[in-house]
């Protein structure tokens, strides 16, 4: 980590009455007064001009591999400078990194770091993951739009170093924000974490999520970037099989059948600790469910050793990828097909460190 915080201003911002602003960076276009902070706790009105507090703050880093992400058909084994901050804009009750996307960064004073986080420049972010011999940077552990401008920076200079960048994203920023890093982000590793505006108010604190479809939509089709769903069914929310068949059939119909869908077990955690873990036979439902509905790659997530973990030819039902957790332990695509049938496998490929 290098050097220390200092405060900046933010993008996508119009100032409004009496010193107020109305943040555009995500859906919810927050209208903070001045000397008050937007809904997720890291963007501060002072005097009329909106700051953020998150940039180049981390919270969260490791080389992580592109599997614990999930990404799956995004060059795998290759391995990523993972990079999290402070804060969130949903607030779900069953977060399982709670602790870093409840924290609120209350601190302006750009000489005092709020706890257990350090200041890395996004020059400091780039080396490191040339360094260690990392495919790029990924933002994730916590919502990545909190801290837009960072992460912007930090691709822009990704991408003139030859690196790549993902985000591990709930989907809610604003179509402005999307369009700033769109052309510096390679894939978008989306939560997709129900199919109806009842269940999404109880998790994510919002009215509706026609939003987060379009920018999946969006990032796939305006940008080119690489798409992968993940849901975490959990129990009494999102486990009707009426809710995963729409949501199944919406990947199908607007991204195409390619696009891989992850169902992972639900951990209590948090203010959902009272919760069971996900039965392993609601994910295998999921997973039939959305099978059924024309998808050809389909995973169960945090289920060690299932078998449903790996990556299977969609024609011929040869095994390609085993993994084991998140190491890759066989891998059989070659030039991005199946080596028995010749059936081109969905994805990126041809840098797979495997």
């Amino acid at each position: 980590m290098d050097g220390y915080f200092k405060p900046k201003e933010a993008l996508f911002y119009e100032h409004l009455e009496k010193n107020s602003v109305l943040c555009r960076v995500c859906r919810r276009q927050c209208r903070i007064p001045d000397g008050e902070y937007g809904y997720c706790h890291t963007r501060y009105n002072k005097g009329g001009i909106l700051y953020t507090l998150a940039y180049g703050r981390v919270s969260s880093s490791s080389i992580a591999p592109a599997e614990i992400k999930p990404l799956f058909h995004f060059f795998p084994g290759s391995t990523w400078l993972s990079l999290g901050t402070l804060g969130c804009n949903f607030f779900c009750p069953g977060c399982q990194n709670w602790e870093i996307a409840y924290a609120r960064i209350s601190v302006f004073d750009e000489k005092i770091q709020p706890p257990n986080t350090s200041y890395l420049s996004p020059e400091g972010a780039v080396a490191t993951a040339g360094r260690n011999g990392c495919l790029g940077l990924s933002f994730t552990y916590n919502e990545p739009t909190v801290w837009l401008e960072y992460t912007l920076d930090c691709a822009r200079l990704a991408k003139e170093a030859g690196l790549m960048t993902n985000y591990v994203t709930n989907g809610y920023m604003s179509e402005e924000a999307l369009d700033a890093i769109g052309p510096f982000l390679n894939a978008f590793r989306t939560d997709l974490k129900c199919f109806s505006s009842n269940c999404y108010k109880q998790t994510a604190h919002i009215t509706g999520f026609s939003g987060i479809l379009e920018n999946i939509e969006r990032a796939k089709f305006r940008w080119g970037m690489h798409i992968e769903i993940v849901t975490n069914v959990t129990p009494g929310f999102n486990d009707d099989e009426n809710q995963l068949s729409e949501l199944s059939e919406w990947i199908v119909d607007v991204l195409g059948r390619d696009v891989p869908w992850h169902v992972t077990r639900f951990v209590p955690r948090h203010m959902l600790n009272h919760l069971p873990c996900t039965p392993v036979q609601s994910l295998e439902t999921a997973r039939a469910i959305g099978t059924h509905n024309g998808l050809r790659y389909v995973y169960i997530g945090n289920v060690p050793g299932h078998a449903a973990q790996n990556t299977f030819c969609p024609e011929c039902g040869s095994l390609l990828i085993e993994r084991e957790n998140y190491t890759v332990l066989r891998y059989r695509i070659e030039k991005g097909k199946c080596p028995e049938c010749g059936c081109t496998i969905a994805g990126r490929w041809e840098n797979s460190q495997c």
